[in-house]
């Protein structure tokens, strides 16, 4: 007997359901025309630690735990003296996330880490970007369950895009409420 190949919950939700609901609700006539997920990029930004090497070693360590895969780091391109920045010093890090570790990353974030955001009201519904992208920011990174709470030194934000090949942002909206997103309103 040939084993089961393991797959996200939300992908096999999306090509049993929601497919269907979003064919449905904006009677496309072929396939290709409904709009999926694409990527999800996580961004962190590491400012005020540029000048300490061990903060940045341990954002770039904590965004690794929570997206499961090595962040590239991002360096400035030019030097501001005011901020003490030179060119060349790492300023953030970022990671790109697609196929199954996309999905695995959404399940964990709309199941564990909003539900933990401190007087969390729902997300913005209008933050799309006008060609059906949502981006959304998180004050705390300890609201993902892979960071110990008694091991981090301080506290990062972080930028999180949910790339859709959905045309409109109304079709972007529907495809992630869907999703079950918690927007407000």
């Amino acid at each position: 007997m040939a084993e089961q190949a393991y797959e996200p919950r939300l992908k096999t939700d999306y090509r049993q359901r929601i497919r269907g609901a979003m064919k449905e609700q904006f009677s496309y006539t072929n396939e290709m025309q409904i709009p999926r997920l694409d990527k999800i990029v996580l961004n962190m930004g590491i400012g005020e630690a540029v000048a300490d090497s061990k903060k940045v070693q341990s954002a770039i360590a904590d965004l690794t735990r929570i997206a499961g895969q090595k962040p590239v780091t991002t360096k400035a391109r030019n030097s501001i003296a005011g901020f003490k920045l030179r060119e060349g010093m790492v300023i953030g890090a970022k990671v790109t996330l697609r196929k199954d570790r996309m999905y695995e990353f959404l399940d964990r974030l709309i199941t564990i880490a909003l539900p933990r955001v401190k007087d969390f009201r729902g997300l913005k519904p209008t933050s799309f970007d006008g060609r059906g992208n949502y981006a959304m920011g998180l004050r705390e990174h300890i609201v993902f369950p892979e960071i110990n709470y008694d091991q981090i030194d301080q506290m990062w934000g972080m930028d999180i895009i949910v790339a859709t090949t959905a045309k409109t942002d109304e079709e972007a909206r529907h495809l992630l409420r869907e999703f079950q997103f918690p927007f407000n309103a």
